[in-house]
Order: C-alpha cells, then sequence, then structure tokens
C-alpha cells in the first residue's frame, strides 16, 4: 500500500532531542538503574496544595463546562490585580488571553499576527520549539547568534543588524531564557524596545521564568510598552506544568482576532485548571512558591560552586530559571554523544546544546537543577568519578 505523504510544513519541525533524553532515562529507570534527571525543564516540585484543592473542588462542583475562549472573566481580572500588585503595573483584564499553556498562548499569536514568509527572529542559543510553531504557520525563522558578551540574549544591535526590511516582522525575546537563565538587563530591553518601534517590528517577550528569579527582581517588558506582546505561563513558578494553562497581554486591538482563533483552535482553555489557577494567588500559595524558588536559588549556587571543578565553565551566571548553560569544549567537541555516553555510563541525564540551536551547540551542555540538592551531589560525584575514568 502507497505510503500516505504528510503536510510539507512537517518537514521543517525538527524533533525535541530532550524528549528523546527522557524517553531513555525513563528506560535505563525500567530495567532498575537508578537515574538522575538534569535533562527536562520540568519542576520537582507538586502543585501547591491550596491550588490543586481548589482543582479538586471545581471537579466535585461540577465545574467542568466550557469557559469563554480567553478564559474566565474573574481569572483574566485575578492576573490583572496579579501585575498591579507584584509589579505596580495596571493591565487591564480585557488584553490578557488564558490559553492552553503558554504554548497555546504563542500559536494563537503567530496564527494572529505572521504572514506566509515573515520572519520572525530569535536567540541562538533558546527554546527550539519557538521556531517550529513559526514554521507551522509557514513563516520563517532566523536564529541569531548571541554570545556571553550579550548575557546570551538579543540585543538591540544585534536586531538592528539582522533585520530585513519587507521581511523581518516581529522578534521573540525570553527574560529568563531557556536554556542559560539568563536576563536581558532593563536599559537593554529599553533600547531593543526602541529599535523594534524604528524598525516596524513587534516585539514578543516570554516572561514564563519571570518568578524565578534570584536577587533583585526586575520589572517586566509591560512597565516600558503597551505595544508589545508579554506571554507567561503557569508552569514553571506556579508548578502547574501538567494542568497547561497560560497565558498573554497583547495590545487591545489584538484580542478580537485572538479571541476567534481560540474559539476555533481550542475552545477554551482548561476548565478545572483556570479554577485551580484563581488560587494561585493567594497568600498561602505564594508563600509556598517563594519557599520553592529560595531553593531553586540554593541548588543554583551549588552547582556553580562544584561544576568548574569537573572542567565545566559557566561564562554568564543564570538570574533565573532553573537552568545552568555550561560550556564544555575543555571537556569535549561533541556534547551530544558526552550527554549519551554519560546517560549510558552513571545514569545522569543532561541534554546537549544541539537541542537550542547552532552556534556552539556541540561546546555547550545544559544543566536543569529540577531535583533536590542531595541527588545534585549524587550527580556531580557519578560525573567526577566517570571523567576521571574516560
Amino acid at each position: 500500500m502507497k505510503s500516505k505523504e504528510f503536510a510539507s510544513r512537517v518537514d521543517g519541525v525538527a524533533p525535541f532531542q530532550v524528549m528523546a533524553i527522557l524517553e531513555q532515562a525513563q528506560k535505563l529507570a525500567a530495567e532498575g538503574i537508578d537515574v538522575i534527571h538534569l535533562e527536562v525543564g520540568e519542576p520537582d516540585f507538586s502543585t501547591p496544595e491550596p491550588v490543586s484543592a481548589a482543582g479538586i473542588q471545581a471537579l466535585q462542583q461540577g465545574k467542568i463546562g466550557y469557559t469563554p475562549a480567553l478564559g474566565l472573566p474573574e481569572l483574566r481580572q485575578r492576573i490583572s490585580d496579579f501585575y498591579k500588585q507584584k509589579y505596580q503595573l495596571s493591565v487591564p483584564a480585557k488584553r490578557i488571553a488564558i490559553t492552553p499553556g503558554a504554548s497555546g498562548a504563542l500559536l494563537l499569536l503567530m496564527a494572529a499576527r505572521l504572514q506566509d514568509g515573515d520572519e520572525l527572529l530569535l536567540g541562538d542559543p533558546g527554546y527550539p520549539c519557538n521556531r517550529h510553531f513559526a514554521h507551522v504557520f509557514e513563516a520563517k525563522s532566523r536564529l541569531i547568534p548571541t554570545s556571553p558578551a550579550t548575557h546570551f540574549q538579543l540585543s538591540a544591535e544585534l536586531i538592528r543588524n539582522n533585520w530585513q526590511s519587507g521581511i523581518s516582522k516581529a522578534v521573540l525575546l525570553a527574560s529568563p531564557a531557556n536554556p542559560t537563565g539568563t536576563l536581558i538587563p532593563e536599559d537593554e530591553l529599553k533600547k531593543i524596545i526602541s529599535a523594534v518601534d524604528e524598525l516596524g517590528g513587534e516585539l514578543w517577550v516570554d516572561e514564563i521564568y519571570h518568578g524565578l528569579i534570584y536577587g533583585e527582581h526586575p520589572k517586566s517588558a509591560l512597565e516600558f510598552s503597551d505595544r508589545l506582546v508579554v506571554i507567561n505561563s503557569f508552569s514553571k513558578y506556579f508548578g502547574m506544568t501538567g494542568w497547561r494553562l497560560g497565558w498573554m497581554v497583547t495590545p487591545e486591538e489584538y484580542i478580537p482576532v485572538v479571541d476567534r482563533l481560540a474559539q476555533n483552535l481550542f475552545l477554551a482553555p482548561p476548565t478545572p485548571s483556570q479554577h485551580a489557577a484563581l488560587a494561585a494567588f493567594d497568600d498561602k500559595s505564594i508563600i509556598i512558591m517563594e519557599q520553592r524558588r529560595q531553593e531553586f536559588e540554593q541548588r543554583r549556587d551549588y552547582l556553580l560552586s562544584v561544576l568548574p571543578d569537573l572542567g565545566f565553565k559557566i561564562p554568564v551566571v543564570p538570574e533565573g530559571a532553573f537552568y545552568i548553560y555550561a560550556d564544555a569544549s575543555d571537556l569535549t567537541d561533541d556534547a551530544q554523544q558526552f550527554c549519551q555516553q554519560l546517560l549510558e555510563a552513571t545514569g545522569v541525564a543532561l541534554t546537549p546544546g544541539l537541542d537550542f540551536g547552532h552556534h556552539n551547540a556541540n561546546h555547550y551542555i545544559r544543566f536543569a537543577y529540577t531535583t533536590g540538592i542531595d541527588r545534585l551531589q549524587q550527580a556531580v560525584e557519578r560525573i567526577r568519578d566517570w571523567l576521571e575514568k574516560r
């Protein structure tokens, strides 16, 4: 029987390598091998109890029907209140769209704003799915190499130098970023906003790790412009990964189109998740999440203190998220092979830089400190022993 042909757009969507590593790690675990997972960007903490309790209560009360496509009005208002309390920003609820995860927000945004052939500028390294989203909508993505000199972030200068008039449409930033955990300095963010405005483009800012920042908390990009889009999520800081809920703040004129697309593509975000998320902003929940943020910071500081002794270089100290993007060039010229061999020999799962772009990718490895310090210590000792025996 003749094989069915798939749409050509899927040819440009590469597999997410970290999921292949996770699958292999899970197979090893099924064989009885003790695997330490430092590869997947998922908090190891369970959802805060008040949030889970609110979700359970919603199910028990039969609150399972469709909500409006842009989400529960009370949740949109609660997020608006959150911006007021946390950032002292006035963000009207009518500019907020609740979505099935931050990925759902990006899909709606790209469907609404990107035309066939439009170009989206992204930093390399960066979260790989973003460029694939653009490809699905027949747009192009341009990966712009970054370096420690710019904190592995795009700068106004890089954007200006790579902008193609009539082709480039938007710039997508992430602060803090995956895989590097780095922030865009406030002064540079202001320059980027001005540059994109002058070029006639759009600026989209991923702030899904904004709650997980160590030290002085920066301002949201929304403070500097109401023309940009900010994407956020309940998955990381709020610990609701599997609940699949996110949001975005857009210019008001985007909302009718985003609403229409959401009606057709998703109908509505998950209802029990939305009722659970209402409790995520309560004081009891915030106390739990702040305690967890402090523990993530302790984990980061531990790894920063020991990884250089193993031969890894840390070119930029991550200010947020739960990742360290380590330079392994003194240890290998093939980070993917290094991670593969390490997993098979020690049961420690890491993610090679190749998952996040092309620029010097063979020299970098991402450590996700999404497990306790005791397990991080075990991982470090296993890596040390393995390196000494190579």
